[in-house]
C-alpha cells in the first residue's frame, strides 16, 4: 500500500497526463461506491484495469469511496429502487434475469443499482474534480509541501530522506 502511495505522488509530480489521474480518480469511487460482492463489480473492476490510467490512484480511491459507501446505502438504495421499478424497464429486467449468469451481477439488487447509477452520474464532475487537483497540485500544493519546515526535516532523516525524494520527485 505504501508503494501505491508512494507511485501516486510520484505520478502527481512526474509528466504523467492529468487526464490518466483524474479517470483513475473517477473510476476509483465508481467501484468504491459499490457493493464488492456482485459479478458486476468485478466485471468494471477487470474492464477498468485495462484502460490506461493511474493504477496507485484507482485503488486508493476504490479504498476511500468503500469507506464512505456504507453511509450512502440509504440513498442508493432510494435511486435504485426508484430505477428498478420503471415499468416501461420491467420487461428488460426480467428477460436478463432469465439469461444464465446475469444475475450474479445482482444488478436487480436495489443498492446495486443505486450505487452504480449514482457512480455513473458522478462520473464526470468527479473526472473534472480530479483534474483540477493534479493542476493545483502540480502548480501549489508540492511546491509549498517541498518547502515547509517537515519537509526540510524528513529530508535530514536518512531513511525517511528517501521516500521524501520519491513522493517529492525530486
Amino acid at each position: 500500500m505504501i508503494k501505491s502511495i508512494v507511485n501516486l505522488f510520484k505520478a502527481l509530480n512526474a509528466n504523467v497526463n492529468p487526464g490518466e489521474i483524474a479517470h483513475a480518480f473517477s473510476c476509483g469511487i465508481l467501484l468504491g461506491l459499490m457493493p464488492k460482492d456482485n459479478l458486476l463489480w468485478w466485471l468494471l473492476f477487470v474492464f477498468i484495469l485495462f484502460i490506461r490510467i493511474n493504477k496507485p490512484m484507482y485503488v486508493i480511491m476504490i479504498l476511500i469511496g468503500a469507506t464512505f459507501s456504507p453511509v450512502m446505502d440509504g440513498l442508493f438504495d432510494t435511486v435504485g429502487y426508484s430505477f428498478l421499478t420503471i415499468p416501461a424497464f420491467s420487461g428488460l429486467f426480467g428477460t436478463l434475469l432469465e439469461i444464465p449468469f446475469v444475475g450474479f451481477t445482482k444488478f436487480n439488487n436495489s443498492v446495486v443499482a443505486g450505487s452504480f447509477l449514482c457512480g455513473i452520474v458522478l462520473y464526470v464532475p468527479l473526472y473534472f474534480l480530479g483534474r483540477l487537483f493534479v493542476s493545483l497540485w502540480r502548480k501549489h500544493i508540492a511546491a509549498a509541501i517541498r518547502h515547509s519546515k517537515l519537509a526540510k526535516l524528513i529530508s535530514n532523516l536518512p531513511v525517511l530522506s528517501k521516500i521524501a525524494g520519491m513522493v517529492g520527485g525530486e
